[in-house]
């Protein structure tokens, strides 16, 4: 993992998480599904003036014997999801005048039952418990299912751990606001309660607006509640649909937030990692951005289809190390001014992944600027191109790298180590660089944040490139690796993650073809297009052709191997 020292912002401690609990009403109207939200009061010290599902913090109360011997339990409910389900029912009825539950008959609660009970004891959770009990209710907590598990952001004052609950709302009963803590309820469907938060009319927080997202899918309170494990025979306790712990940085100096499966976060993680919002995410090509002390990313002005927002180059290490670069890219003459400003002219190497075009033109026209400058004689380390690379990819090194040797730089008693990988896949001539100090691993064009990487044959190779992400996961593991940095999009993480997800994509990818391949085994390229990458736009079908054309070979390889060992 990173070295402390080489983080950015002094560390800080986020608030502690307080367990809580929050239930989303529903309900079918001939308009649509529709969900019970209330604006919370202007003094409330969290998200203040928001409109929000009932719910709150976890008593004691909640979790007592009593309280679970009077609550309804279902096959596969856990202890701990009947407690928040309570919190939730409790802070439902304290807040809105709610009540899921069943009276001593086993039926409906009544409003006529609602109305003996209290709302106002919003200091005395046990008192809700003990009142629930004198009239015999039972409180329905087998009819609340998880949907989400949201955790506060780190930069928050005010932290909770907190499950969003699903339920169906109780016919015959209406919300009342308990003008204290909510106020306005408002039945609305998910999009447009979207709309109006856009439209800047309804003020909601990061994680009910991505829950109302989600919602937006569902036409249905049953597609809602069999989505979250109704009718679920498994046993077991019911998995949310996601768990989430968002991340915020900077977008064009405005506050932005992000989940866990989205491009930035991985960088926030790396930058920022306990929740400082400081770190402008928005691409430009004027400056470095600084990732860590000893490490800065400065993308090439050649964004497009292929590249994302253009090839990072990074630049490895401080003024008293001297530095390496790392794919300097195209023969930009901007950026490769750029990249010699930066380092003062210090570079002690310059390192191509690979000779892709946008990679390593930009490497001899900085080599020369290099001695030119500081006469430092600068040498171009990678791998040779292999026979099969196109023109433009033409490329011979000034000393080839070896599988496993350490570029090492060293400044006022700090080391800064590459360890070469050779990965070939994409290319050939690819290598990743692990840095051993910090953590981190340089994958080039192996992987990528935001896309994958394209495999063309007869230089790339799908059975190489699948073996190389084996490899680099298991380097990962060993070394406890937790950020990616390719050369095409933020940094990623967590790096074993990452790597087990891309591994099961090419792997699905690779089922269609065969499935594709059984239904039509005589179809041509063109034709397997449509079925193999339906889920991509059909102007990157021409691109997508030299990923097919690697499945296929690779299919036909793996078919090939198993016949004859058979035969064998």
């Amino acid at each position: 993992m990173v070295r402390p020292a080489h983080l950015l912002y002094p560390p800080r401690v986020p608030a502690a998480l307080r367990a809580a609990a929050t239930v989303i009403l529903l309900r079918d109207t001939p308009q649509g599904l529709e969900v019970l939200m209330t604006r919370r009061s202007a003094q409330a010290s969290f998200a203040p003036g928001a409109y929000v599902f009932p719910g709150g913090g976890v008593d004691a109360a909640d979790d007592s014997a009593d309280a679970h011997a009077m609550s309804t339990q279902r096959p596969g409910q856990s202890d701990l999801r009947l407690t928040q389900a309570i919190t939730a029912i409790r802070e439902c009825f304290e807040e809105l005048g709610v009540l899921l539950a069943y009276n001593a008959q086993g039926g409906p609660v009544s409003p006529a039952e609602i109305s003996a009970l209290r709302r106002d004891s919003h200091n005395d959770a046990g008192a809700f418990v003990r009142a629930c009990s004198e009239q015999g209710l039972v409180l329905a907590c087998d009819q609340l299912f998880v949907l989400a598990h949201w955790i506060t952001d780190r930069d928050l004052p005010r932290r909770f751990d907190v499950p969003f609950l699903v339920a169906r709302m109780p016919e015959d009963q209406q919300p009342v606001a308990d003008e204290q803590e909510q106020f306005e309820p408002v039945w609305v469907r998910p999009c447009d309660a979207l709309a109006r938060h856009d439209a800047g009319h309804m003020l909601i927080i990061f994680p009910t607006y991505r829950t109302l997202q989600w919602l937006c899918s569902h036409t249905a309170v049953d597609a809602v509640l069999r989505a979250c494990g109704l009718g679920s025979a498994s046993g077991r306790d019911e998995a949310p649909q996601w768990t989430s712990c968002p991340r915020a940085g900077l977008m064009q100096d405005r506050e932005a937030r992000f989940m866990e499966h989205e491009p930035p976060y991985g960088e926030l993680a790396l930058v920022c990692p306990d929740g400082q919002i400081v770190h402008e995410l928005a691409w430009q090509h004027e400056r470095p951005v600084a990732l860590l002390k000893n490490l800065r990313r400065l993308t090439a002005p050649n964004p497009g289809a292929m590249t994302g927002p253009g090839t990072n180059s990074y630049i490895v290490g401080t003024p008293a190390s001297g530095f390496i670069v790392i794919d300097p890219g195209p023969a930009e003459a901007s950026h490769i001014e750029r990249l010699l400003q930066a380092t003062q002219g210090d570079i002690r190497a310059i390192v191509c992944t690979h000779s892709h075009p946008d990679h390593a033109p930009a490497a001899w026209l900085l080599q020369a600027l290099c001695q030119q400058r500081t006469r430092l004689s600068t040498p171009v380390l990678g791998l040779s191109s292999g026979p099969h690379a196109d023109p433009a990819s033409r490329f011979v090194p000034d000393r080839e790298l070896l599988d496993g040797e350490r570029l090492s730089l060293l400044g006022f008693g700090v080391s800064h180590t590459l360890r070469v990988v050779h990965t070939p896949g994409h290319a050939a001539n690819h290598v990743c660089l692990l840095f051993e100090e910090e953590g981190l691993l340089f994958t080039g064009d192996h992987v990528l944040n935001g896309s994958t990487t394209v495999i063309r044959p007869p230089d790339g190779h799908m059975g190489d490139y699948m073996a190389s992400l084996e490899r680099l996961q298991a380097l990962c593991e060993q070394h406890n690796v937790g950020t990616l940095l390719p050369a095409h999009g933020y940094a990623l993480g967590p790096a074993v993650q990452a790597l087990v997800q891309l591994k099961r994509h090419r792997h699905s990818r690779e089922a269609r073809v065969i499935e594709a391949l059984a239904a039509s085994p005589n179809a041509t390229l063109e034709e397997l297009l449509p079925h193999v990458y339906a889920d991509v736009p059909q102007s990157m079908w021409p691109v997508a052709a030299g990923s097919l054309q690697a499945h296929l070979d690779h299919v036909r390889q793996t078919a090939g191997n198993q016949d004859t060992l058979r035969q064998a």
